[in-house]
């Protein structure tokens, strides 16, 4: 049987390890790959895009508030049509009425120096008017009016007056008299030029002037338990013909041709009953 031969444990001599050394020098290439090795570095990973998803998320919060917005907008305009068909229907407003019964003249003198630099306007009319409520389930309760008298040609101021403030419940009228409406005051030249003219041009057709009053004021609405904010009325009469008084007798213009109409005025919808 034959000995088995193991290699000794023992540390070479340093005679040996020289030689182990020279015989085999260091390789470069090893050691650069030890220092710079691409496959060494951590594989890429793309890392979510938060920017982006923030983004979307934002977009789809402003489109959700738009959209429930005008949803929104929408359903008060529907119910405020349907309040405001229901009402209709239920009430039957009627606009209110007003009738100039009577109108006499005392004065109406234009005075005017040669030159007209300087003119001079003085009125006194005397009117009498009814006030008519036609609803029978609103009642209307008016703030003072004021009364103003105009040339319905050129549109000349001829003075003004007042109303007191009144209400009126349903289905009724009341009247006022004696209703006075008066001017003393100077003209410029462009509003004594338009009054000559239609004096003129009325005197020379039949001697008679046209007017028209106009009456402002604030009206305040009861419908059952409901009550309205106060709303701007305006009241035009049109087509009076009045003739220019001779002397101290007033002359009396003829109302029968006039026509009133009442319009009602709100900040957001005009009404008109």
């Amino acid at each position: 049987m034959s000995d088995k031969v193991f290699p000794s444990s023992k540390p070479a001599t340093n005679g040996t390890a020289a030689a182990a050394a020279a015989s085999n020098p260091p390789n470069a290439t090893a050691n650069k790959s030890h220092l710079y090795n691409p496959t060494s570095r951590p594989p890429y990973r793309p890392q979510p895009h938060t920017r982006r998803h923030r983004s979307r998320s934002g977009r789809n919060i402003c489109c959700c508030f738009c959209f429930w917005t005008i949803l929104t907008v929408l359903l008060l305009l529907f119910l405020a049509v349907i309040t405001g068909a229901a009402l209709y229907i239920l009430y039957k407003p009627h606009r209110p009425t007003f009738t100039i019964t009577s109108l006499r003249i005392h004065r109406l003198n234009l005075t005017a120096s040669a030159d007209s630099s300087v003119s001079h306007l003085s009125t006194l009319f005397n009117l009498t008017i009814i006030s008519n409520n036609p609803n029978s389930h609103l009642s209307l309760d008016y703030e003072p009016f004021t009364v103003s008298a105009i040339s319905d040609g050129n549109g000349v101021f001829l003075g003004n007056g007042s109303l007191p403030a009144f209400s009126l419940s349903k289905k009724n009228q009341t009247s006022f008299r004696n209703v006075v409406v008066s001017a003393s005051n100077d003209l410029d030249v462009d509003a004594l030029n338009s009054l000559r003219s239609d004096l003129k041009k009325k005197k020379s057709a039949d001697g008679s002037v046209m007017l028209k009053i106009e009456m402002d004021t604030k009206v305040k609405m009861k419908m059952g338990g409901l009550k309205t904010k106060k709303v701007g009325i305006r009241v035009t009469c049109d087509g009076i013909e009045g003739s220019i008084p001779k002397g101290k007798t007033p002359s009396v213009a003829v109302t029968t041709k006039s026509k009133c109409q009442a319009d009602l005025r709100i900040k957001i919808w005009r009404w008109t009953f």
